[in-house]
């Protein structure tokens, strides 16, 4: 498993995973369940939406020219 999620990435899926686990609070609404996979997605690095699309959000190393 390749890490595709980058650091800004990373820190925008967290906040949005908290604000929508907070929306679930607010309007007691199970929905807001759904903010785990955001922060689930961004604690591991990788993303299985982004595998389809060849995306990925992480600084590539390039290699060294010798």
């Amino acid at each position: 498993m390749t890490k595709n999620v980058g650091s800004a990435d990373k820190v925008f899926r967290i906040v949005l995973g908290l604000i929508i686990i907070a929306l679930g609070i607010n309007f007691e609404s199970l929905w807001g369940i759904i903010g785990i996979v955001p922060i689930f997605t961004a604690l591991i690095g990788w993303c299985p939406a982004y595998l389809p699309f060849g995306i990925s959000t992480c600084k590539t190393k390039t290699p060294e020219t010798k």
